[in-house]
């Protein structure tokens, strides 16, 4: 299944090429940098990346910007909104916040792969206001009620033995 996206190519963006996927079987498009100069990000420094490109998402679509796992593990540069949601009405420059959270600066320079974007539906919702819900064994546990360790180790309502619920 395919979507096209249609996009214009800002100056800054120009000569890099648009985004592709590195894999037949990708979920995610590469985002290149268009920055026009190296740019350096210290540790815990964040910064707004561009890509030199605006964009019209196919309706009941969004495109969702991820961080590419590489960066992540072996440099700490992360998305700190990830995913960052690109709206299907949103029509300025595709630019992406990124933070490295490494030990090192990192230096991003021109096209570089920074970050991938997977296009998504879009569900609608509809908010209904009812006076009970219907009970589940989760209940109103969360925030790790259900544990770290593995499921044979969960009591039958599912919670790791470890781990207080609190029920208000």
């Amino acid at each position: 299944m395919s979507a096209e996206i249609r996009v214009r190519r800002l100056p800054h963006g120009e000569g890099l090429p648009l985004p592709s996927y590195a894999t037949p079987g990708a979920a995610g498009m590469d985002l290149l940098a268009a920055v026009e100069m190296p740019m350096r990000l210290a540790p815990g420094e964040r910064a707004l990346v561009p890509t030199g490109l605006e964009l019209a998402l196919p309706p009941g679509h969004e495109l969702q910007i991820r961080p590419r796992s590489g960066l992540a593990l072996r440099h700490g540069l992360v998305l700190p909104n990830s995913p960052g949601t690109i709206d299907e009405d949103y029509r300025g420059e595709l630019k992406m916040i990124v933070l490295n959270l490494g030990e090192a600066a990192f230096e991003i320079s021109r096209g570089m792969r920074i970050a991938q974007a997977v296009l998504a539906p879009v569900a609608r919702a509809v908010w209904r206001e009812v006076a009970a819900l219907e009970e589940t064994t989760r209940a109103a546990g969360g925030f790790g009620s259900t544990g770290i360790g593995p499921r044979s180790e969960r009591d039958a309502r599912g919670h790791d033995p470890g781990v207080v619920v609190e029920r208000g």
